[in-house]
């Protein structure tokens, strides 16, 4: 079967034909390294994960270019650093390693390039000439802008209507503005903010010109795979394309949309204001990785996807099922097998990972069920090289099983502290022992008779 995925630039599922299948190109929005990453930022970086991973088996490693961006000048960051009292590079810096040390631990394989905005300025003041050039933008009080009029297509990506997209875009009110629906491209920098020389004066780029000038510049003018989160769309992927296209004389830009939906926690939308906002290592202390990456998987990338603690519970005991079964066949090498046909052909079936998980699940019942070494290590085989395309199931069964035990031993023993305390009166000691289980998202219950039950809140 062939790759298939739902193209937001058509609105339907189509069969991926690279415009070299030798050089397969994709790029994905990375993270603006203003704070720690959230679970919502996790999806996109977990989703695509897989989609490079699947890419990598269909057409080889050597053949799969994926770019990746850092955003590391911006407004966010400029009131983040002044807001924390330190500079912007110091910042940036942190919040960069905090957030590859988090994908890291989630599974997620290094792009194969991961630019840096501040590391392209030339690229990006080359773009805005060529678009002044073409009189796609224009100078206003020190700004450079794009001028939406000037490009018949803007707004068919996203589909909007021109109210939408001015409501949408929460765009500046600006005197200078010919329309108000024009975007910024170049923006003066007073002194207290970084800035880079420039035919418009000192100043520094617009988001959305960051992106276009950073796919040219490792992906060329037209590449395969732009993918990012729904909420890119607009205006951030309708501004790329007007940019790309415009600025190289419409020639096309990315040929295949790829948009994954929404996260929300308990039902509601994950805000700072409500209290349910995760970051990434805020997870991470509660459950491994592997358990994170394999509950995001679990719902169809294009669907809404619902964090909480049923969905952390399921992941967590189907992936103990299977490193039982992985241990119970240790002593018995794999095939030289890849993933079994029915888990590639929902991959393929525009990265249908539900499916993926079931056919999964088919092989694990199959392995607990044969009966000679020969179909022990075929299955074996096929789960492993199966799991390694999801970038699940890579661990020692032993280490990950070990892991377990060792916290449920040493959990038991924070328990009988706390005993121990409260058979003392030192209730402030098992106050402080319940507090920080309760962090580690262990739950204790007092049972009659002075014993003591614990739980996992996932």
């Amino acid at each position: 079967m062939a790759l298939q995925l739902h193209n937001t630039a058509t609105r339907r599922k189509e069969i991926f034909e690279p415009i070299d299948a030798k050089d397969v190109r994709m790029y994905v929005c990375g993270p603006t390294v203003y704070d720690f990453a959230h679970i919502g930022n996790a999806r996109p970086v977990i989703v695509f994960d897989v989609l490079f991973r699947l890419l990598r088996h269909i057409h080889g490693a050597a053949r799969v270019r994926y770019v990746r961006n850092i955003t590391d000048i911006d407004d966010k960051i400029n009131a983040a650093a002044k807001a924390n009292g330190e500079s912007i590079r110091e910042l940036t810096t942190r919040t960069a390693e905090a957030f590859h040390d988090d994908v890291a631990a989630l599974g997620c394989l290094r792009p194969t390039i991961e630019p840096r905005a501040t590391d392209h300025i030339p690229q990006i003041i080359a773009m805005i000439e060529a678009l002044m050039a073409s009189e796609h933008a224009y100078r206003a009080e020190g700004h450079v802008l794009f001028a939406v009029a000037s490009d018949p297509d803007y707004g068919e990506f996203s589909g909007r209507s021109r109210d939408e997209m001015i409501a949408g875009a929460r765009v500046e009110v600006a005197p200078y503005k010919r329309d108000p629906a024009d975007f910024v491209l170049w923006k003066p920098s007073p002194p207290d903010l970084p800035g880079w020389d420039s035919p418009w004066g000192r100043g520094r780029p617009g988001w959305h010109i960051e992106c276009s000038a950073m796919s040219e510049a490792h992906l060329g003018e037209s590449f395969d795979i732009h993918g990012g989160g729904l909420d890119l769309i607009f205006p951030h992927h309708e501004n790329e394309i007007a940019q790309s296209t415009c600025a190289h004389d419409g020639r096309p830009f990315a040929r295949y949309w790829v948009h994954n939906g929404f996260v929300t926690v308990d039902g509601e939308k994950m805000a700072k204001s409500l209290g349910n906002f995760r970051a990434i290592r805020e997870v991470l202390a509660e459950v491994p990785g592997e358990v994170a990456r394999y509950a995001m998987l679990m719902s169809h990338y294009h669907d809404p996807l619902d964090w909480n603690e049923d969905r952390l519970g399921q992941a967590k005991h189907a992936l103990d099922r299977y490193y039982l079964a992985l241990r119970g066949v240790s002593d018995i090498g794999a095939a030289p097998t890849g993933p079994s046909p029915e888990f590639l052909a929902a991959l393929e079936d525009d990265l249908n990972t539900p499916l993926a998980f079931a056919a999964l699940h088919d092989l694990l019942s199959d392995l607990n069920k044969a009966d000679t070494p020969a179909d022990k290590a075929r299955l074996k085989g096929e789960l492993l090289a199966s799991g390694a395309v999801l970038g699940i199931l890579q661990q020692a069964p032993e280490a990950w099983l070990k892991g377990q035990e060792e916290e449920a031993v040493e959990i038991e023993a924070l328990i009988a502290q706390r005993l121990s305390a409260r058979a003392a009166r030192d209730f402030a000691e098992a106050d402080r022992i319940r507090t920080e289980l309760a962090i580690r998202g262990i739950l204790l219950e007092d049972k009659p008779g002075g014993k003591t039950e614990w739980r996992r809140a996932v």
